[in-house]
């Protein structure tokens, strides 16, 4: 169960960086999306806390952070129009390789 909570985990990792790209413009402040980065932030951070009951703490945090930074390379991508280059993707290839040897080698 505790790496169900890892993914999830990871997976409101990337509502935040969205949230708060979205909750700033040139003409202010946009409020319901800084409360989503900060409800993704809360959900995020309290799910790694659980995960952490059983997974070791360099694994589960290195997992939850590819995680995060994979899904949010994706979302720039999509939602941004950010250069979707394949020297980038080769690069966060690497870090998906990274998080599945993790788990591959953790004893839990």
């Amino acid at each position: 169960m505790a790496w169900i909570y890892l993914l999830i985990a990871g997976v409101f990792e990337w509502g935040w960086p969205v949230g708060l790209k979205l909750g700033l413009t040139e003409t202010g402040f946009r409020w319901g999306w800084l409360l989503f980065a900060g409800v993704c932030m809360g959900a995020s951070g309290a799910l790694l806390l659980l995960a952490l009951k059983s997974i070791p703490i360099g694994t589960a945090y290195a997992v939850w952070t590819g995680i995060g930074a994979t899904g949010t390379f994706v979302l720039g991508i999509f939602l941004f129009g950010e250069p979707a280059t394949l020297a980038r993707f080769f690069f966060v290839g690497l870090i998906v390789v990274g998080i599945l040897g993790l788990k591959l080698v953790s004893v839990h």
